[in-house]
C-alpha cells in the first residue's frame, strides 16, 4: 500500500495536470470560434469555384490543348498526395486519422503499380509518414508558431505543386485532410486536385455541359483562373483542418480534465482510507501497550 506522502504527491501532480488540460481546453475553445468562422466563410466560394472548374473540365474533355492543371497529363503513373495535419499534438486521433487514411491510399496505389510521392503539410503528419514512407516524402510545410493561416500560405503551396506538375514530377494530385463537421466530429476527406474531377453520371447518360465564352481569350483566363483555384482548394483544406484541430483538442482536453478529476477522487478516497487505517493501527498499539502495563 502506498504511503500517505506518496499519495499526497500523486494527488498534487494530477491536480497540476488538470489545471493544464483545463487551460488548454479554454484556449482551444477561444481559437475554435475564429477558426470555425474562417472555414465556414471559405466554403461557399471554394465549392462554387470547384463546381465551375468541374464543368469546365467536362466541356474540354478530350482536348489536348487544355492546361495540365485542368485535365492533367493524361497519365496516372505517378500520384502526388498532399497530407494535411497539425503541427502540434494533444488533439486525440485527429492527426493519426489522416495518417492512417494516407497510408491506406498510398498502399492501394502502390499495389496498383503507381508511383507515390508525398507532400507533408504539418509536422505530425510528416513524423507519422516517415516511419513507412520516408523515401516518398518530396516536400514538407510547417506553420508552427503562426497565429493564423493566410491565403498567401496556400498560394505558396499551390505554386510549388504547379511547378512540380510542369516539371513532369507527377500526373495526379490528391489532398487528404480532416474536414470540420462539428466540435465532436471531423471527417477524413480525400479530394482530387489535379486533374479536375469530372461529375459522375449513370452509364449511357451525359449530364448537362455548361457552355463558356472566353473574353479576351481562353488561354489568358485559364492561366489566371486555374492556379487561383488550386490555391483556393488548398486554402479551404487548411482552414478546415485548422478548425478541426481546435475542435479535436478542445474535446480531448475536456475528456482529460474530467479523467483527472475522477483520478483525484479515487486517490483522495484511497488517501483517506490509508490515513484512517494508520490512525486505527496507532490506536490499537496504544491500547495494547496500556493493557500490557
Amino acid at each position: 500500500m502506498p504511503s500517505l506522502k506518496a499519495l499526497r504527491i500523486r494527488i498534487n501532480s494530477v491536480r497540476s495536470t488538470q489545471k493544464i488540460t483545463s487551460a488548454m481546453k479554454m484556449v482551444a475553445a477561444s481559437k475554435l470560434r475564429r477558426a470555425q468562422a474562417q472555414a465556414e466563410a471559405a466554403r461557399p466560394y471554394a465549392e462554387r469555384m470547384e463546381r465551375m472548374l468541374t464543368e469546365l473540365a467536362l466541356s474540354v474533355a478530350g482536348s489536348t490543348a487544355a492546361p495540365r492543371l485542368l485535365i492533367g497529363t493524361g497519365s496516372e503513373a505517378t500520384h502526388l498526395i498532399v497530407a494535411v495535419t497539425a503541427d502540434r499534438g494533444l488533439c486525440g486521433a485527429f492527426n493519426s486519422n489522416v495518417g492512417r487514411a494516407m497510408r491506406a491510399l498510398a498502399r492501394k496505389l502502390e499495389a496498383e503499380g503507381r508511383k507515390v510521392k508525398i507532400l507533408a503539410v504539418g509536422r505530425k503528419g510528416r513524423d507519422f509518414l516517415r516511419r513507412e514512407f520516408a523515401d516518398r516524402i518530396v516536400g514538407e510545410v510547417s506553420f508552427a508558431g503562426r497565429r493564423r493561416i493566410e491565403f498567401a500560405d496556400a498560394a505558396a503551396i499551390a505554386e510549388q505543386i504547379g511547378a512540380m506538375l510542369q516539371a513532369g514530377e507527377f500526373d495526379v494530385c490528391t489532398i487528404v485532410y480532416n474536414r470540420f463537421r462539428s466540435v465532436m466530429s471531423q471527417v477524413t476527406t480525400e479530394s482530387r486536385l489535379i486533374p479536375a474531377p469530372l461529375p459522375k453520371t449513370p452509364p449511357g447518360e451525359t449530364g448537362p455541359v455548361a457552355s463558356y465564352e472566353f473574353e479576351p481569350d481562353q488561354e489568358d483566363i485559364l492561366a489566371r483562373l486555374l492556379p487561383r483555384n488550386l490555391a483556393i482548394q488548398l486554402y479551404r483544406a487548411l482552414l478546415e483542418s485548422a478548425a478541426g484541430e481546435q475542435g479535436a483538442r478542445m474535446t480531448a482536453m475536456d475528456s482529460a480534465t474530467r479523467n483527472a478529476g475522477d483520478m483525484i477522487n479515487r486517490l483522495t478516497l484511497n488517501y483517506n482510507r490509508t490515513r484512517q487505517a494508520n490512525i486505527t493501527k496507532e490506536l490499537i498499539e496504544i491500547i495494547s501497550g496500556a493493557e500490557a502495563l
